[in-house]
């Protein structure tokens, strides 16, 4: 009993004390719970002031300095020219304009007068965005604007164009109807023509050609990439530095526009020059049967060019399986043009070159062998065919002719080729 009595004591001295410690603990709980809530809320401000402060100076950043602009260097431009306050330098291609003012982000489209705008000749894109920009081909063919169809006058040189003063002067006057396109080698210094010059400013983005290798179509087909990003050239010359006009703009001009065909030279040449030049690892897309030579001094149409700048197949064969003594340029195109597109080709060279000598290399022209003989003979002397009739007018062009031969040419073109 005295036991029961000592626990019942006990456990009615406890209890105070329990509901004290009870007390206690839910106070700290409250004031923890409040503790927590206090400093979870002083966090959350301070960081929204700070959010709001750094998108107010980002704001106020963006409108107070200058707008972000990707402008190339001074030598190069988009073709066609893109202007933009602010552009992504990976996307730099697009035809929008994005500005941005204090008050709003305003995008405009340039509409089809920037982009029909003529291109500028040197620009900074690279080989494969060149040749996928020339190669678009408009679905419709007639187009909503009024076109004047230009001839592309192509120049492959390892410098300047030697007979320059003379084209000038073939030039002259037929503005609006032409363009120019000049790939020299790298290191050529273009200060050699003035401001004035029809020359000045023509170069494209060009590479190191060396004579009987690959690099020489590799640079055809980038002339013609550049010249075909002009939607208004119509026909492609291909013209060396050492090359002169026959006729004067205006029949040269009417001469190609009026062609029912092109003019890319092609023929069937036994022995080791010709068929001996085949390797037989071309085969089956090139037969032998199929193989071609011909000069590399083309004259063809829009068509034509795209195709060209557009086809691969053709042009990795002869780049794996065609290295000297087998030479590209005189058999790339003849071959490609005779198996693809034979029906619309002449089968004949409009630039006129002496082989009579032999050898690798054509003859070369001096001041003496200027006369006004020679020159109607290269101009009347032979006979062709021209849209269905025999005409006597074979050639437009000829070559190789040194810048010795430049005076006697400049006193006979007036007179003789009708210059302006």
């Amino acid at each position: 009993m005295t036991m029961k009595n000592n626990k019942h004591q006990q456990g009615t001295i406890a209890l105070p004390y329990l509901k004290f410690f009870n007390a206690q603990l839910y106070f700290i709980n409250f004031f923890g719970h409040i503790l927590v809530f206090g400093l979870g809320l002083l966090i959350g401000i301070t960081l929204t002031f700070c959010l709001k402060n750094v998108s107010f100076n980002f704001q106020f950043q963006q409108f107070q300095d200058p707008p972000f602009s990707f402008n190339p260097s001074s030598h190069f431009s988009h073709s066609p020219p893109i202007s933009s306050n602010l552009s992504n330098p990976s996307n730099d291609h697009n035809q929008t304009n994005i500005s941005i003012n204090e008050k709003s982000l305003v995008i405009t489209s340039n509409g089809l007068e920037e982009f029909l705008k003529i291109p500028m000749a040197m620009h900074d894109m690279n080989e494969e965005e060149l040749f996928w920009r020339a190669s678009m081909i408009p679905m419709i063919h007639k187009p909503p604007f009024k076109q004047i169809p230009k001839v592309a006058f192509m120049f492959l040189t390892k410098g300047h164009v030697l007979l320059a003063p003379l084209w000038e002067k073939f030039f002259k006057g037929n503005e609006g109807l032409y363009s120019i396109y000049i790939h020299p080698n790298p290191s050529f210094n273009e200060t050699v023509y003035d401001q004035s010059s029809v020359f000045h400013g023509r170069r494209i983005p060009s590479k190191e050609v060396k004579w009987g290798e690959n690099s020489m179509i590799e640079a055809e087909r980038r002339l013609l990439a550049n010249a075909l990003l002009d939607f208004s050239n119509q026909r492609f010359v291909l013209l060396s530095e050492s090359c002169i006009p026959l006729f004067n703009f205006s029949t040269i001009y009417t001469y190609l526009m009026n062609s029912e065909k092109t003019f890319v030279e092609a023929y069937d040449l036994e022995g080791a020059v010709g068929r001996g030049r085949y390797n037989y690892k071309m085969s089956p897309l090139i037969k032998l049967s199929q193989w071609r030579k011909g000069s590399q001094w083309f004259q063809i149409d829009r068509s034509l060019a795209l195709h060209i700048v557009s086809d691969k197949l053709y042009f990795s064969m002869f780049k794996n399986y065609c290295d000297p003594p087998c030479y590209s340029d005189e058999h790339y195109m003849p071959t490609m043009v005779s198996i693809k597109f034979w029906k619309r080709n002449s089968n004949r060279t409009l630039t006129w070159v002496d082989w009579s000598k032999g050898g690798p290399h054509p003859s070369k022209f001096f001041r003496q062998h200027l006369t006004i003989d020679f020159l109607e003979r290269l101009r009347f002397g032979s006979t062709c065919e021209y849209n269905g009739k025999t005409i006597n007018v074979c050639h437009l062009f000829a070559r190789k002719f040194t810048p010795h031969a430049l005076d006697r040419l400049l006193r006979f073109a007036p007179k003789l080729m009708q210059f302006n």
